[in-house]
């Protein structure tokens, strides 16, 4: 299972709980809010509501600039991220039945979160991982602090879920061994190996399949549908970027190029992929999100087959269609589509159980 490493992880706005843990934990570390403000470029007089993937990444790039000396400074964040400030994402996690569900759930949703990495489930020989890989487009600065952050923040969450500690067997972490590891073991509970081959944090897989003390099956599947309709408010958008998302829109099955979008908006090339730059996005960020978008209505609101849904998008093949959904939702398109079912309770009997490996 896998956290989807598509372009909506830089064009899915950021809830405001999320900036107000940023702006204290500085404060508490000196730097004012606004002088974090004006990293994001936003008025220090404005009320902050919910800001862009690159204004949050402008905040945490000038924590690494002034608190680059403390050791272990993501894990110090990422210890603050509780389930309350992810919002419904957190109610949708808590009312799943079980860890795995939990998991598929906060993966599918991932982008109501606050992760830079792409995340994927392995589970394999008795033990469990979440196996986390930061974006291509952090920048190096950061790159530490956002790993870090995601992986004490999961520790965190699990707990919250499932009601008792996440015993971590193993936590291991690509980037060199600081001088003070005392950060990372208040936070996951155990001295991570570092310049390992990847990061991760490894338990039980045991845990995977425990009931959820809060489990609600009616409760998961209505927020799992308000979840589903705030990703979309938060995919709103503006300017340019919503003129070439009509256009992509308008003809699914016939593949946009830079070319084309120019020709149609009367502009050159030149001149709207900078306009997108501008606006944190580029053509094929736009087309991935219509595509995963549609895909999804196609497949769990009308109900067509596998087959249909990928020639509507214009892929050529099924498998390529079944590629790039796994990409943005973790697993293939029947699984996804009889999970969907079930959270809304209506799972056809003897349908396949959903694969989330």
């Amino acid at each position: 299972m896998t956290r989807p490493a598509d372009d909506a992880t830089w064009t899915v706005l950021r809830s405001a709980p999320g900036s107000r843990l940023l702006l204290d934990f500085a404060a508490e570390h000196g730097i004012g809010e606004r002088e974090m403000l004006a990293a994001a470029g936003i008025d220090g007089d404005d009320v902050v509501g919910s800001i862009t993937a690159q204004q949050e990444l402008s905040m945490l790039g000038l924590l690494a600039d002034r608190l680059g000396a403390v050791e272990g400074l993501g894990a110090l964040l990422g210890q603050r991220y509780h389930l309350t400030t992810y919002g419904l994402w957190g109610f949708a996690m808590i009312s799943s039945a079980t860890l795995r569900e939990a998991i598929a759930v906060g993966l599918r949703l991932v982008n109501l979160t606050f992760a830079f990495c792409h995340i994927r489930l392995r589970d394999a020989d008795g033990r469990a991982a979440l196996v986390l890989t930061v974006e291509h487009g952090v920048p190096d600065r950061v790159r530490r602090i956002v790993c870090d952050r995601d992986i004490a923040a999961i520790r965190v969450i699990a707990h919250e879920i499932m009601g008792r500690e996440l015993v971590a067997e193993e936590v291991t972490s690509t980037f060199p061994e600081p001088a003070d590891t005392s950060a990372y073991e208040a936070a996951l509970g155990v001295t991570p190996r570092f310049d390992a081959a990847e990061n991760a944090i490894w338990f039980s897989a045991e845990l995977l399949d425990t009931p959820l003390p809060q489990a609600n099956a009616l409760v998961a599947a209505e927020i799992d549908e308000q979840c589903r309709a705030l990703l979309q408010e938060r995919r709103v958008r503006v300017g340019t970027a919503a003129r070439v998302r009509d256009l992509v829109s308008g003809a699914p099955s016939e593949p946009l190029t830079l070319s084309r979008a120019a020709h149609e908006l009367h502009t050159s090339e030149r001149h709207l992929r900078r306009q997108l730059a501008q606006e944190g996005t580029t053509l094929r960020r736009i087309v991935n999100e219509v595509r995963e978008d549609m895909a999804d209505e196609l497949l769990c609101v009308t109900g067509l087959s596998v087959a249909e849904t990928a020639r509507r998008l214009g892929y050529a093949e099924v498998s390529s269609f079944s590629q790039a959904f796994r990409r943005w939702k973790g697993m293939s398109p029947r699984a996804y589509r009889h999970l969907q079912a079930e959270a809304s309770g209506a799972g056809a009997v003897g349908a396949a159980p959903v694969s989330v490996r």
